[in-house]
């Protein structure tokens, strides 16, 4: 973490306030005063401000379920941010793990630990992430079977030198799939179908790993302990 954030955590100081007191020399780490707000510190380390060492406030695991026209952005744009959602303490300390397009709805992860969301978005951990998807064109039973290989194969994308990791197809309707994925490349699903010449309308996350959406619409709720430690440990079940 860096040592900025972590002031932050620690202290009722907002980013920019900790980064002055940083740079006038008034933090040391395990004895050493440092003055790079960048400084990666840890919990275990002894981190001294004013005198009195500090500890982190525990960190905050949460669900959203993103409204349509929302952007993952803690500031608003074209359309209000999703932070608009939460009503906490602080909520400017929390960023977003894996963000939605404006008119994607669905599960939105927030946290205020880095560690925890890198190893969810890292590309090794393979963490799945299922989409319900609305399609321009059917998928008949004629070609639902070669539609459904060539997602498990890897599908080339434009302007991408590898193919995709296999992704899991699976036919709802014929214009309604549920479509599993174990990356997060920009607007990767939209891409991926039209890499096979259909487009989507509609698209919703219902579920990140082993954790479902059970929230309303514009609604949140804190993880538990075990579907924070489930998530840091995903466990894909086709890849």
């Amino acid at each position: 973490m860096r040592l900025d954030k972590f002031i932050c955590k620690s202290t009722e100081l907002n980013r920019a306030k900790a980064g002055d007191c940083i740079e006038r020399g008034e933090v040391s780490v395990n004895g050493e005063p440092i003055t790079d707000v960048r400084f990666q510190v840890h919990e275990s380390n002894t981190i001294v401000f004013k005198g009195q060492r500090l500890v982190a406030r525990p960190s905050r695991y949460i669900m959203l379920h993103k409204p349509l026209h929302t952007l993952s952005s803690n500031v608003d744009g074209d359309y209000p941010s999703l932070f608009r959602c939460i009503d906490i303490d602080r909520v400017e300390d929390l960023h977003i793990v894996g963000r939605l397009d404006a008119d994607t709805t669905g599960l939105v992860l927030l946290t205020d630990d880095g560690r925890w969301s890198f190893d969810i978005i890292r590309p090794d951990k393979k963490c799945e992430k299922t989409y319900r998807v609305t399609l321009r064109d059917p998928i008949t039973i004629d070609n639902s079977a070669e539609v459904i290989a060539r997602f498990a194969q890897g599908l080339q994308l434009q302007n991408e030198k590898a193919l995709t990791q296999p992704a899991k197809l699976e036919v709802v309707t014929p214009k309604e799939v549920r479509l599993t994925i174990t990356e997060g490349k920009y607007h990767q699903v939209k891409r991926m179908f039209a890499a096979v010449g259909n487009r989507v309308n509609g698209l919703h996350r219902e579920q990140i790993g082993d954790l479902s959406l059970d929230v309303k619409v514009g609604e949140w709720r804190y993880l538990s302990e075990e579907e924070v430690n489930q998530l840091s440990n995903p466990t894909p079940t086709y890849m």
